[in-house]
């Protein structure tokens, strides 16, 4: 484990992330969040953009495919509704010696290092966390440990990206923090082609009726404004494959029996699932004003 001493104080770093990807398709936030850490000049800075999207649809993915594009590590902090701001720092700890030393989160390693660093599902941490961020994403470029009494300047050649989620599980993000993390690249749902295209790579040992068989799914799916992704796809065929080892079964059967185990036994019916989800005022994509109304069986509804 690599370890520095900064200002007195001895800090073991955290290891970048090694997983090879590539990025598939959609090359246009590709090229949007490249262009946020360009740098025009010496008095110019980096962007740190929210990459914002449906679960599933590869954010993560793309900041890590962009990274290896700059031929620089990546470090992926996981944020949930109880990080703490020394979390996202640095965290004291006993060694076997029973002396205290200090671990640098996947963050701070990026900052030291000149990595770029993923916060994953930012939008799950409270302000406080966010708050102590605030430096590092303004022209400070800077961020204060209070444990360890520093102020840890990031390295020039240091870049971040945040992911987010949309659901009930979120916080609400603070202007002042929202107006550190832009612009919003927004990441859509794939077209049949690329989907194809994503799931052959991931799974290249798949059969092609059963690659098939789950594009169509997904994309009639995406077309209902319905929340499955190319992962829950894959998650699919993987478990649809396994069936198929233990027994021979008809494909689009195997399928169905995936997703109903992995999605829930409505996901079968996609336009009812919609619906529901409408009524439930889950999603308003594809709505008039007869839907706030009356019920799509209403005689009375309009046309």
């Amino acid at each position: 484990m690599q370890s520095l001493n900064l200002d007195g104080v001895e800090i073991h770093l955290s290891q970048p992330v090694t997983l090879a990807v590539e990025w598939i398709g959609q090359e246009q936030p590709l090229t949007e969040l490249m262009a946020c850490w360009l740098t025009l000049s010496s008095t110019d800075r980096p962007l740190t953009p929210r990459l914002i999207g449906h679960p599933g649809l590869g954010k993560t993915t793309l900041a890590m495919a962009a990274a290896r594009r700059r031929k620089q590590d990546v470090f992926i902090m996981q944020c949930t509704a109880d990080t703490r701001p020394e979390d996202l720092i640095l965290t004291p700890v006993l060694d076997a010696g029973g002396r205290i030393r200090y671990q640098a989160s996947p963050l701070l390693s990026a900052v030291i290092l000149g990595g770029v660093a993923v916060l994953d599902e930012g939008n799950r941490m409270s302000e406080k966390s966010w708050a102590s961020l605030a430096p590092l994403l303004d022209d400070r470029r800077s961020v204060d440990s209070l444990v360890a009494g520093i102020t840890i300047p990031a390295h020039a050649d240091f870049r971040c990206a945040v992911t987010m989620n949309e659901d009930d599980s979120t916080f609400e993000i603070p202007d002042y923090i929202l107006s550190r993390i832009q612009p919003a690249i927004e990441l859509p749902f794939p077209d049949e082609a690329e989907e194809l295209q994503i799931l052959r790579y991931n799974l290249p040992d798949a059969p092609e009726e059963l690659l098939n068989i789950c594009v169509g799914f997904l994309q009639k799916a995406h077309a209902l404004d319905l929340p499955y992704s190319i992962r829950d796809g894959l998650n699919a065929i993987r478990f649809a494959s396994k069936l198929a080892a233990m027994r021979a079964g008809d494909a689009s059967e195997l399928f169905d029996r995936s997703i109903a185990s992995i999605l829930g036994p409505e996901a079968l019916d996609l336009e009812n699932t919609a619906k529901r989800r409408r009524q439930a005022g889950l999603s308003t994509q594809g709505l008039d004003i007869g839907d706030f109304f009356f019920d799509g069986e209403s005689p009375l509804r309009p046309d």
